[in-house]
């Protein structure tokens, strides 16, 4: 049995070892890039043996310049099939074809001998970017933009590894590094925002015997207090599937998340109101610890003399943050109500995976 290889590992090793050659031998004095970015458990660092179920194994992006993908791509192409090897490092190099009765995927399939269906894709960096993020790199990134980029995919884009760079593809993904300054603030602010709207009402569903209700928005509470964990150590979250691992390595995670695990297992909305308050001491003494306000008040307190204990009453942390944003664009998106990030107003797969759907959402900041 081959011993796992993580996928970036794995994917550096094939392009050095088995791509590099071929291309260094059929295309001599080509300008390219090779690298793996963009959708995968292995770009994040988090694949496991699973992971080779669909999509994973053996590939690597090549990023040409437009001509020269026109020029040599087929021939690119072609001289992969019939040069890899069958397999690589215990792994088959050989790709099924997509899947569709299974979303298109693509597994390993063993073959003795070539032609390779062989999961080297050609690409430029714009025609990446525009498919990805429907983002044309030949603009500059606008708060409207930042605002319509999922998290996941800013993360995905800015992990992964480049293995080779001629044609300025690192330059180029690292535009997306990190919200620019006063968009984080807005972030960070509507975050605030978010639990200030739900804080009391978890005790509210409770003390009218609806533990359901109450467990629901407690748990929703969690999810967002998690968010503004990630944006308070500027991390981009990732999707559902990876929320959890991506947050178990942050630093503020070894003392929170044993108390938000005991916010989701609580039994009654008075326990769950405990651990909770907890958190949101922790998570307010975290944003004191930024420094982007004057300290704010980090124990919680009855909700406007009603039996329910809060962090937020009266939107103080928001405001606060928001009152330091200096970029007129973002004064402008912040001086409405503050909906937050295509993150944080809606978690429907649709919208987070289809870059199609940025152009429409731009408009609510403009």
């Amino acid at each position: 049995m081959t011993d796992f290889i993580p996928g970036l590992e794995l994917c550096g090793l094939f392009y050095r070892e088995a791509v590099k050659p071929i291309l260094d031998e059929s295309m001599p004095g080509l300008r390219y890039g090779a690298a793996l970015t963009g959708s995968g458990s292995e770009i994040l660092g988090f694949d496991t043996e699973m992971s080779a179920d669909h999509h994973w194994g053996p590939r690597v992006m090549l990023f040409l310049a437009e001509e020269d993908v026109c020029r040599y791509g087929e021939a690119i192409t072609e001289a992969l099939r019939h040069k890899l090897p069958p397999g690589f490092r215990g792994y088959s190099t050989n790709f099924t074809p997509p899947d569709p009765s299974d979303k298109n995927i693509q597994r390993l399939e063993e073959v003795e001998s070539g032609p390779i269906n062989h999961r080297v894709e050609l690409h430029t960096i714009r025609g990446f970017l525009l498919n990805y993020l429907d983002f044309d790199m030949e603009e500059s990134i606008a708060p409207a933009d930042w605002l319509t980029f999922p998290s996941q995919k800013l993360r995905t884009i800015t992990a992964g590894a480049v293995y080779h760079d001629e044609v300025g593809l690192q330059d180029a993904l690292a535009r997306f590094g990190y919200y620019p300054h006063d968009v984080w603030l807005y972030l960070l602010a509507s975050g605030w925002t978010r639990i200030g709207q739900e804080e009391h009402l978890m005790g509210r569903a409770g003390m009218v015997f609806d533990e359901v209700g109450s467990a629901l928005i407690g748990s929703r509470l969690v999810r967002d207090l998690m968010h503004l964990c990630f944006l308070m150590e500027k991390q981009y979250a990732p999707y559902p599937k990876w929320f959890g691992t991506a947050f178990s390595r942050l630093k503020c995670a070894e003392e929170l998340s044993p108390v938000l695990k005991s916010a989701l297992a609580a039994e009654t909305w008075k326990t769950r109101e405990r651990y909770l308050s907890s958190a949101y001491e922790y998570v307010a003494g975290m944003h004191n610890r930024l420094g982007i306000t004057e300290p704010l008040p980090s124990k919680v307190a009855n909700f406007f003399g009603r039996p329910f204990l809060v962090i937020h009453t009266g939107g103080g942390h928001a405001d606060a943050i928001r009152a330091q944003i200096t970029d007129a664009v973002v004064q402008r998106i912040a001086g409405r109500k503050l909906i937050g990030s295509i993150d944080q107003f809606s978690d429907s797969t649709d919208i987070l995976s289809d870059p199609q759907w940025r152009t429409k959402l731009r408009a609510l900041y403009e």
